[in-house]
C-alpha cells in the first residue's frame, strides 16, 4: 500500500489592520445630509430654511405694520369733516362713519344704505356733494329708525324720539345728569356724591374720599406715642392761685 499524502493546511488570510480611532467616525460628528441648511441658535431651524419658506414682513415683531392703500384720485381727500368730527379718508366710508360720537357700526351701515353709498369705498374718494348726503341721513335717523336703535326714544322733557351724535350727544348727558340733580332723584343724589348709580357694590371697588388702607406699624406707633404724650399734659389739673391773707 502506498502512503497517504500528508494533509494540507488551508493558508490564512491576513487580517486587516484595526482602525485608529483618528480614522473610527464618532457618533456625535454627523456628516451634514444633502438637501438641508445648518440649524440656528438653540439646535433649532432657522425660519428661512425651515420648508424653504421666507419670514413675513408683515407679520412678527421686527416686521413693518401693513401701509395704508394709496389713492389713485387726485381729488382724493385725507381728512372728511363729518358732524364736526374729522374721518380718515383712507378708511372705508361705514368703517369711518362710525367713528362719530354717538354712531355705531350698526347705524353707519344704515345711513350708507341711506344715502345710497358704497360702504366699502374710501370716504375720501366721495365728492362733497355725497358727503353732505351721508349727513343728512345722519339727521333723519330718529324718524327712519326703530325706537331700539335710537339713543333717546323718549325724550324726558320734550316725549320726542331722538338722536343725539357728535358734540350733542355729550351735551345731551350732561344735561340730563343735571336734571336729576335738579330734582333730588336717586340717580342725581348719586352723581352730586360722585357715587356708583346702578346699584354696584362699593365696600370694596368704587371707594371715594379718604383713603381707608391700612396703617403700617411704624405710622401705628408714631401715632400711639404722639397720643400718650398730650394726655399727660390734659390730665394735669390746673393749681389755684394762692389766697392772699
Amino acid at each position: 500500500m502506498s502512503p497517504a499524502p500528508p494533509e494540507t493546511k488551508p493558508a490564512k488570510t491576513p487580517t486587516p489592520p484595526a482602525p485608529t480611532e483618528e480614522a473610527k467616525p464618532s457618533k456625535k460628528e454627523k456628516s451634514p445630509k444633502a438637501g438641508k441648511e445648518p440649524k440656528g441658535k438653540d439646535g433649532k431651524e432657522s425660519k428661512e430654511g425651515k420648508d424653504g419658506k421666507e419670514t413675513k414682513g408683515g407679520k412678527g415683531k421686527g416686521g413693518s405694520a401693513k401701509a395704508a392703500p394709496v389713492p389713485d384720485n387726485p381729488n382724493f381727500r385725507y381728512i372728511v369733516r363729518v358732524s364736526n368730527t374729522d374721518l380718515d379718508g383712507r378708511r372705508p366710508t361705514a368703517l369711518a362713519i362710525a367713528r362719530v360720537r354717538g354712531v355705531g357700526h350698526r347705524i353707519a351701515g344704515v345711513v350708507c344704505r341711506l344715502a345710497e353709498v358704497d360702504p366699502k369705498e374710501m370716504i375720501g374718494n366721495l365728492p362733497e356733494p355725497t358727503v353732505e348726503r351721508i349727513e343728512a341721513s345722519l339727521g333723519q335717523i330718529a324718524t327712519r329708525l326703530p325706537a331700539w336703535m335710537i339713543n333717546h326714544p323718549k325724550e324726558t322733557v320734550s316725549g320726542q324720539s331722538l338722536h343725539f351724535f357728535g358734540p350733542d350727544l355729550e351735551t345731551s348727558r350732561r344735561d340730563d345728569i343735571n336734571w336729576m340733580r335738579m330734582i333730588r332723584s336717586y340717580r342725581g343724589v348719586r352723581h352730586e356724591r360722585g357715587q356708583k348709580v346702578r346699584g354696584q357694590r362699593t365696600r370694596s371697588n368704587g371707594r371715594t374720599g379718604m383713603a381707608a388702607g391700612v396703617i403700617k406699624k411704624t405710622a401705628r406707633e408714631a401715632q400711639a406715642e404722639s397720643k400718650g404724650k398730650s394726655e399727660p399734659a390734659a390730665a394735669a389739673p390746673a393749681t389755684p392761685p394762692a389766697k392772699k391773707e
